[in-house]
């Protein structure tokens, strides 16, 4: 204890990276659930071997969580926070065979100070064991490639197998891989290695999970990760919004100082590619391999199409340690500056909710909904509940519930893997239900006034019934519509 206690007094650096995670830690209690947490515990709670819109790595890991601790948000929160530890301890090692421990320690500064780091300790998504699993696959394969042990061949191909069953951005992994060996003179040979195949291989093996489900589902999880991003790309329609967006969340997840310092960099490195034809040596391409395509791919397509701010997240891993190799003490100085800037505000929404969140993507309110949902149940017996918002108030009244809650498939529309749950609507044939809508934008307190013509198709009568409004620290701050729909009839 004395030894390490020594440790964090004499390197600042480790400091840094416990006083982060630290007030992570202490910020978990205050913490109410996202949409997110609720969806991937319902994935947890339906175990498969994958899920219609991911993979289903985050709802094993939560189901291990609250298998053991409990059901409860912290426990959900808690989770991810782990596992965001262990992201930032296996990047600590990548960035070490890499770096001089100045340098290194730098670099470990950069990532704990991230605003994205601190998402990924607090919202469960696929990106939790994405991260992790991206830089245990790339440890493995250094010390395959540098240090020459086969054996890192065989659990470089299981990290990256397990990398894809958490999301498929995954895929860029073996993109990279095959990048780096190709455009590199040293370790071209790598091309005739049956080691290097048979990483490969196994990474496809390991993915076997996921592709059976997509074959027991006529592949439904691909086509719609594909077919609709494929069309949106293909009509090539100019968007500055999309692009400048993409700046703006990308200077959010990073901060400004790092986002610069990885422009910068990329900037020289193509530069150096294309006027000179100078390819960098062998550590430095092997950690461009797997951030170019990343970074440099999603932000080529922003001008064209809605590139999500966490798409980019993997690329952060190498692309920190090369960042690690530029960025001077003054420049991490302001980076830390501005991020204790944003980590204080940020807490302050947290603690006091300063600022409403027009949207349903937020922390508040969803379990003072669940309780009036069953005061509603109460008083209008035999009903079953439902909404319609793809699955986010569907999966958080499913938190918070002990009755089953229904998403949008009950009135005919797609709902994500509510649709793979294996729930026979028609067993709800002629029964009652309570229709719960969120009004995102809040401006008044009174009633829709209409009524959907999808209820009225699927129901002998629909009545509005007077809203849900949530307060929160004395203030209205959600409102959601209510409707009363009597003799459910599913459509065929």
């Amino acid at each position: 204890m004395n030894k390490f206690l020594t440790l964090i007094k004499n390197n600042k650096a480790v400091s840094w990276v416990l006083g982060f995670q630290l007030f992570r830690l202490l910020l978990l209690p205050f913490m109410g659930l996202m949409p997110q947490d609720a969806y991937y515990y319902l994935y947890g709670q339906n175990l498969s071997l994958s899920y219609f819109d991911h993979p289903g790595m985050i709802g094993y890991i939560l189901r291990l969580f609250t298998d053991i601790f409990g059901q409860s948000i912290f426990v959900v929160k808690f989770a991810d926070f782990v596992i965001t530890s262990l992201t930032i301890l296996s990047f600590y090692k990548l960035a070490s065979y890499f770096l001089s421990k100045q340098k290194l320690q730098r670099s470990i500064v950069l990532l704990a100070s991230t605003i994205f780091i601190s998402i990924l300790s607090f919202n469960s998504t696929p990106d939790v064991p994405l991260l992790l699993f991206w830089t245990l696959s790339l440890i493995c394969l250094y010390k395959a490639i540098f240090e020459e042990k086969k054996v890192f061949f065989i659990l470089g191909g299981i990290a990256m197998g397990l990398a894809f069953n958490s999301k498929y951005t995954a895929l860029l992994l073996q993109i990279g891989l095959i990048a780096f060996v190709v455009f590199s003179n040293k370790y071209r040979k790598l091309l005739l290695s049956p080691w290097f195949w048979l990483s490969l291989i196994i990474s496809i093996a390991v993915t076997f999970p996921v592709w059976y489900w997509n074959y027991q589902n006529e592949f439904a999880s691909f086509a719609f990760q594909s077919s609709e991003r494929t069309s949106s790309i293909s009509k090539f329609e100019i968007s500055p919004k999309n692009f400048f967006g993409a700046i703006g969340h990308q200077m959010f997840l990073l901060l400004p100082i790092l986002f610069l310092v990885m422009i910068t960099f990329t900037f020289k490195y193509f530069k150096r590619a294309l006027l000179k034809f100078k390819i960098p040596q062998a550590k430095t391409l092997f950690l461009l391999a797997f951030f170019v395509p990343t970074f440099v791919g999603f932000f080529s397509i922003t001008p064209i199409y809605w590139v999500k701010l966490n798409w980019m997240m993997p690329s952060y891993i190498t692309g920190i340690i090369l960042a690690g190799m530029f960025i001077n003490k003054k420049l991490l100085k302001i980076q830390i500056i501005f991020s204790i800037v944003f980590h204080v505000l940020f807490s302050l929404q947290i603690l006091f909710y300063l600022a409403p969140i027009k949207s349903d993507d937020t922390w508040v309110g969803w379990k003072e909904l669940a309780l009036e949902a069953e005061k509603l149940q109460e008083k209008y017996t035999d009903t079953f509940v439902f909404s319609n918002d793809n699955y986010k108030t569907s999966a958080c009244l499913n938190f918070f519930m002990n009755d089953k809650v229904y998403a949008q498939n009950i009135i005919g529309l797609p709902a994500l893997h509510f649709d793979y749950l294996g729930d026979d609507l028609s067993t709800l044939k002629g029964q009652n239900a309570i229709f719960i809508d969120s009004d995102k934008p809040f401006k008044d307190n009174k009633k829709l006034g209409n009524i959907d013509s999808l209820l009225t198709n699927h129901f002998k009568e629909v009545v509005e019934l007077t809203p849900i409004i949530i307060k929160i620290n004395n203030k209205e701050r959600r409102k959601f519509w209510v409707f009363y729909c009597t003799d459910y009839q599913p459509k065929k």
